[in-house]
């Protein structure tokens, strides 16, 4: 890409996460050298089918790789760093993390090919590292997973706070609390600007704590003495997992794991020393063993996901677990925007089926791992930043927290947007060039841009389906036998084949009329069989569906 990118500057460019919730991946550029910061994914779209996962793309970085130092992890959730396994190779730069997001990516790479290649260092709580002109400290935080960090990047143009997710909980229940002494020693060194989460900005007052969630779930388990309990909740959510487990146990109830990514939790989490304390566990098919009253499932899949165990549950086709009714889900984990109508499916599905569900909205069971305003005043307040960049959320969320901001007297904002390139300097901040910005989908075992041709076709064939036309012609440019055509989706109803004859009789007058070069052009001849099955599809289902043309040509003798 040929963009000129000034030097001497500090530049912040985000890629992913702003304008949007999740796919985090952010760059810090001085003098051509990058630092980069989360590397994350999101769920697919409307709009997007067949794809469960969307990441940013990132070509600006990859056209500057000999400059990347260096990719730090904030923390282990999926939308830092679930980009990884699919986006390393582009890069093939070294990873820091602290110790349970670096297990969590080692066993994720488990997957791929090239797990023994990728150079990942742990840096201890608190730790600090450099690269190039780039100097790192990690600041532990609260949020709803083990050991987030804020980071205090110290530069030649002075010092940044990217604070990745965060609250401020005083009781985390597991791990450390809010390091606020560093964050206010951070103030007095001087921070020229806060790379701020913007998540929860519309959300007045201050986050609840984990510790209440704890309370609050052994008051509502011993409501339903009687069937299983399945409970729901976020698997990277190591807290919430073991407030789940201390609370079956006071009310007398084993616990198993429903759910590959809670066992592979689980797993990293032991390997750094924490949920030491909980070696029995159950198996998802051992707590069918176990009667009814004395057993709780922790489940994944309080997103609605359709492969997660709790869908499968929900659907009676889970191969070890089945919930009857009389039974009990709990939802302890809140509704990602989008994900809202997944989520009532598998509830109403449970419901039918004589099932209780209890959601957050019916108990006070879940609380967020993002800073609601009053603690985003506070972090103001602690860190006083010179220009506050407000980033992981929506454009809305990015424009309520810098008028917050602005209410709290912090000097400058500047709001951005995926591909925005931003001088960081007090007094002269601002967007200074476009980076460029895209999306990337999995799918299958690929990575196509949101824009492709494939999606535009999928999604013409998904509203309008698609017909397949065979065509034989001879070396004189005449039809060979009966065109074949099938369109499965459009004509499947009884009577639907003497219309597909009568469209072939349609396409032979038409090819007939062509002239003698148009019918000795293989584009001419498609182009024509086109022209001659959309009309009437159009006037007879009130379609335009893509018409897939496959010609070929023989050889016939006199």
């Amino acid at each position: 890409m040929d963009l000129y990118l000034p030097k001497d500057e500090l530049l912040f460019v985000p890629l992913g996460g702003s304008g949007e919730i999740g796919m985090n991946l952010n760059l810090y550029g001085y003098n051509d050298q990058w630092l980069m910061v989360d590397m994350g994914v999101s769920f697919g779209e409307d709009g997007l089918p067949g794809v469960d996962v969307v990441m940013p793309d990132p070509t600006f970085i990859e056209d500057r790789k000999d400059g990347l130092l260096g990719l730090v992890l904030t923390h282990a959730h999926e939308d830092h760093l679930g980009a990884v396994p699919y986006m390393w190779k582009r890069f093939r730069c070294p990873i820091y993390a602290t110790p349970f997001a670096a297990e969590f990516l080692r066993a994720k790479l488990t997957e791929t090919d090239f797990a023994d290649q990728v150079p990942i260092h742990e840096i201890e709580l608190g730790g600090r590292f450099s690269l190039g002109p780039f100097d790192i400290e990690m600041i532990t935080m609260t949020h709803s997973i083990l050991e987030p960090n804020a980071l205090a990047i110290r530069t030649p143009k002075g010092l940044v706070v990217h604070t990745g997710d965060w609250k401020f909980d005083p009781d985390p229940q597991i791990g450390e609390a809010a390091d606020v002494k560093k964050l206010e020693a951070l103030g007095d060194e001087g921070v020229i600007a806060l790379i701020c989460d913007s998540t929860n900005v519309f959300s007045e007052g201050v986050t609840g704590s984990e510790a209440e969630v704890a309370k609050n779930l052994v008051e509502v388990i011993a409501k339903y003495p009687t069937g299983r309990i399945a409970i729901a909740c976020f698997a990277t959510n190591v807290a919430r997992l073991q407030s789940i487990i201390e609370a079956a146990h006071e009310n007398g109830r084993c616990v198993a794991l429903a759910g590959r990514s809670l066992k592979r939790v689980t797993e990293a989490a032991r390997k750094v020393g924490y949920l030491t304390g909980y070696p029995n566990l159950l198996s998802d098919e051992d707590s069918m063993e176990v009667p009814k009253d004395q057993v709780l499932l922790i489940c994944t899949g309080s997103q609605g996901e359709p492969r997660a165990a709790l869908s499968r549950i929900a659907n009676g086709d889970h191969p070890t677990v089945q919930l009857d009714a009389g039974d009990t889900v709990i939802f302890s984990a809140r509704e990602i925007p989008g994900n809202e109508k997944a989520i009532g499916h598998i509830q109403n599905r449970l419901i039918k089926r004589g099932i209780q569900v209890i959601t957050a909205r019916d108990e006070p069971i879940h609380v967020s791992g993002h800073p609601g305003r009053q603690d985003l005043a506070r972090m103001y307040q602690l860190t006083r930043p010179k220009i506050l960049i407000p980033v992981h959320g929506e454009p809305r969320h990015l424009r309520a927290q810098a008028a917050l901001a602005e209410q709290c007297l912090v000097p400058e904002s500047v709001v951005p947007h995926d591909g925005t390139i931003i001088r960081l300097e007090p007094g002269n901040a601002g967007i200074i060039g476009d980076a460029g910005a895209g999306i990337l989908c999995l799918d299958g075992g690929r990575l196509l841009s949101r824009d492709s041709e494939t999606f535009r076709n999928r999604n013409r064939i998904v509203w309008n389906g698609v017909v397949f036309v065979s065509v034989v012609l001879n070396q004189f440019g005449e039809m060979v036998g009966e065109p074949k055509i099938t369109a499965p989706s459009l004509f499947d109803e009884p009577g639907d084949d003497v219309r597909l004859d009568l469209f072939a009789a349609e396409i032979g007058n038409r090819v007939d009329q062509l002239d003698d070069d148009e019918v000795l052009d293989d584009a001419a001849v498609i182009l024509a069989i086109r022209q001659s099955m959309r009309r009437p599809i159009r006037q007879k289902l009130g379609k335009r569906p893509l018409i897939e043309v496959h010609l070929m040509r023989v050889q016939e003798s006199a």
